[in-house]
């Protein structure tokens, strides 16, 4: 059997790097870790995006939305081509900061992403988004 998935270790190193572009509202800086075709998906795009301009005009919106977010990486699991990254977000809404965990499949080829698909549950998210935007109306 030849397993080749990225150890925690190595997983975490990258991680380290990579959930802090997430960060701010730099997507050029974020979608530098990603392959020139890269995949990637998430909730609001359960279709995914594919390729760099793709992948760039999605993080631009996304960042702009949310650039005082933060991701840690909470643990790491092996998977053929990659990693199970196990995160947690602190999303800012409005007065609140809300805490999501979520898991996302990290396939790298060579020392950039070429898949990443994540999951979480948005419930909570768009909930509070809700109660943010009536209570400003």
């Amino acid at each position: 059997m030849n397993f080749t998935g990225t150890d925690p270790e190595a997983a975490r190193a990258f991680a380290s790097r990579w959930l802090p572009a997430w960060t701010g509202n730099d997507p050029a800086r974020l979608a530098a870790f990603y392959t020139d075709d890269a995949f990637y998906a998430d909730p609001v795009v359960p279709g995914g995006v594919v390729g760099k301009p793709a992948l760039l005009a999605y993080f631009t919106r996304l960042l702009r939305a949310n650039p005082a977010w933060v991701w840690t990486q909470r643990r790491a699991a092996p998977m053929a081509g990659g990693f199970i990254n196990y995160w947690r977000a602190t999303i800012p809404v409005g007065a609140r900061a809300l805490e999501v965990d979520g898991v996302c499949l990290v396939h790298l080829r060579g020392e950039l992403i070429e898949r990443n698909e994540v999951f979480f549950d948005r419930a909570e998210l768009l909930r509070t988004i809700a109660e943010q935007r009536a209570l400003s109306s």
